[in-house]
């Protein structure tokens, strides 16, 4: 009769617990800053989604620039929008009338290590 090892090589398998440990301490921390990060881009998207709705307005590209940026500001409201506020939104005509928001987001990260986040979106008025 043939006896196995129990400490041979082939019949280790798998992690230690060191290795395990690190591996969620490395997966923890990306999941962590993720968790950080997922707010600041979920409301740039919802900029984003408001200077689309506005930009598809009927009769959008001949209203004052003042009366565009109101339209934007109510749409951002609605959707929780904190960062923006009315000197971050442009309108400009010329050629082509367009509409820019240009901000930025800081948010402290740990300790006293903050993230910045800068945006800069601009949609064509051609409604």
């Amino acid at each position: 009769m043939k006896s196995i090892d129990l400490a041979s090589p082939q019949r280790q398998r798998g992690i230690t617990l060191i290795g395990l440990i690190i591996v969620l301490t490395v997966v923890g921390f990306f999941a962590f800053i993720g968790i950080k990060l997922f707010p600041v881009y979920q409301e740039y998207f919802s900029v984003v989604q408001a200077m689309k709705n506005v930009a598809a307005q009927p009769g959008v590209s001949r209203q004052e620039p003042r009366q565009v940026q109101e339209m934007l500001i109510k749409r951002m409201y609605v959707s929780y929008v904190e960062s923006v506020n009315k000197s971050h939104i442009r309108v400009t005509r010329g050629g082509k009338p367009t509409l820019n928001v240009r901000y930025e987001v800081r948010r402290p990260l740990m300790g006293n290590l903050d993230f910045v986040a800068k945006f800069d979106e601009t949609v064509d008025l051609k409604g």
